[in-house]
């Protein structure tokens, strides 16, 4: 990302922005967005020189191929199934030909409503789809697959969980 000169990275659903922060210290150009404005506010306080903004993922405030590469690194599980072609045609629309995108998060067949977790009372959805699933939604927004990785549960993981690499094709 450093050499291809495409754009920045957006880091979607960056949370408390520790990844934004490390692939800056990569010498990446990168941006974190989330929809949390506590999150957000947490990214700016921990690292006050970076770009934290709230935005959803279905709408992102960047424009048309503008992005070189995209993270959304178990970020989109919380997202219904039902609104991911939205989410992966954003993504499409705003990397630049050639672009990345690096998409890793727990995979399965099931949806959560966990009650309890770190320790306190919680209230969220995760949404755990088969990576295959995935992977033809992806296509179905226009990005190439070129590679997976699958971890079943093992040690301290108890979920499988995946990562892709796909690309928006350059134009011809």
């Amino acid at each position: 990302m450093r050499t291809a000169g495409l754009g920045p990275v957006a880091d979607l659903g960056c949370g408390p922005g520790r990844i934004t922060a490390h692939l800056t210290g990569l010498g990446v150009y990168a941006f974190g967005v989330d929809l949390s404005p506590k999150m957000t506010e947490l990214a700016r306080n921990a690292y006050p020189d970076l770009r934290f903004t709230e935005g959803s993922m279905t709408a992102l405030e960047t424009g048309d191929d503008e992005l070189g590469g995209i993270l959304a690194w178990y970020s989109t599980h919380h997202t219904p199934p039902q609104w991911l072609p939205a989410v992966f045609a954003e993504f499409h629309r705003t990397l630049a030909p050639g672009g990345f995108l690096l998409w890793g998060d727990y995979v399965g067949d099931e949806r959560l409503q966990p009650t309890h977790g770190y320790g306190r009372p919680v209230s969220y959805e995760s949404h755990l789809l088969p990576l295959d699933r995935m992977v033809g939604l992806l296509g179905q927004a226009g990005l190439v697959v070129t590679a997976r990785l699958e971890q079943e549960p093992s040690g301290r993981v108890n979920r499988p969980h995946a990562c892709l690499l796909a690309r928006k094709p350059e134009r011809p």
